[in-house]
């Protein structure tokens, strides 16, 4: 038995096929956890989300923000883009069953491998969550999901406001937030302050920010958490940070960490380190960035 994380699929079908295939993927023996965006901007999103959704329990999903992007297209809350790519779901017959099925997924999942506690979110966690605070926050927005509010709630969903965490927030400002810091979070300051602005990697950091994961202080420091999103991050193989958007769709790697077990450790202190083995396919570019 074996369990796998897999990063940012974006509809790359064909590379997740790959990827599978070499990790010799079993549902009858593995588990694989994915840490969102799995449609848009590649060639086949349908077949993505066919594919997760056949392997049944064996696989469980995060959702993106291009997942709920995908959702509030289909409510009529926003328009396709001219860079995205689902119509192959939108005008499917098994659209409802596909839409139903991305419904029912997580916003955040917390597991215990081999002793680890790992946290899977797929964009970051603010400095002033922990784990357990994490997961709550996150079924606040998993129970509107698979509500009859979802369509309501997609049309206030967006918008950068308000950029920092409070414990008396409600309603809309309240799920923005959460949505916000799951799906969507790089960088914000001391105070837990989201920056939405900059997309480039740690090392163009902006001035009086940090990469959420090295803000000082993090209430999740103690456990690993595991995320997407980022691909101008790229691999982050940390005790405590397992970065894993390799940027399939740009023409660059699909990443599969497999996690536990016999892989190998990376890290100095590799007695204290959940043991880690990356896997990864090359991929061909589906859009250009920018």
């Amino acid at each position: 038995m074996a369990l796998y994380l897999i990063g940012d699929v974006q509809g790359c079908d064909s590379a997740l096929q790959r990827l599978l295939d070499e990790i010799s993927f079993s549902a009858s023996r593995d588990t694989l956890y994915m840490l969102g965006d799995l449609v848009n901007r590649g060639p086949d999103s349908a077949g993505v989300l066919r594919r997760v959704m056949g392997y049944g329990g064996a696989v469980q999903c995060v959702l993106g923000n291009h997942d709920l992007h995908l959702l509030a297209i289909a409510y009529g809350v926003r328009k396709p883009s001219r860079k995205d790519t689902l119509s192959g779901i939108l005008d499917a017959p098994d659209r409802p069953a596909m839409l139903d099925w991305l419904r029912g997924q997580r916003m955040a999942i917390l597991e215990q491998v081999e002793g680890h506690e790992v946290l899977m979110v797929h964009a970051g966690v603010l400095p002033a969550w922990t784990a357990i605070k994490t997961i709550a926050l996150a079924a606040e927005v998993e129970t509107v999901l698979r509500g009859p509010a979802l369509g309501d709630f997609l049309h206030q969903m967006y918008g950068d406001e308000p950029t920092f965490w409070s414990d008396t927030l409600g309603g809309t400002a309240r799920l923005r937030v959460i949505v916000n810091a799951l799906t969507r979070l790089r960088f914000c300051d001391a105070d837990g302050r989201m920056e939405f602005a900059s997309k480039e990697g740690a090392g163009a950091t902006p001035p009086g920010y940090w990469p959420w994961f090295d803000v000082p202080g993090r209430q999740t420091a103690g456990l690993t958490v595991a995320f997407g999103h980022w691909s101008t991050l790229g691999w982050l193989g940390r005790s405590d940070v397992l970065s894993l958007d390799t940027g399939c769709v740009w023409g660059g790697c699909l990443s599969a960490l497999r996690v536990g077990g016999t892989g190998r450790s990376v890290g100095a202190k590799t007695s204290a380190m959940l043991q880690q083995e990356l896997i990864q396919v090359k991929c061909e570019q589906a859009q250009k960035p920018g």
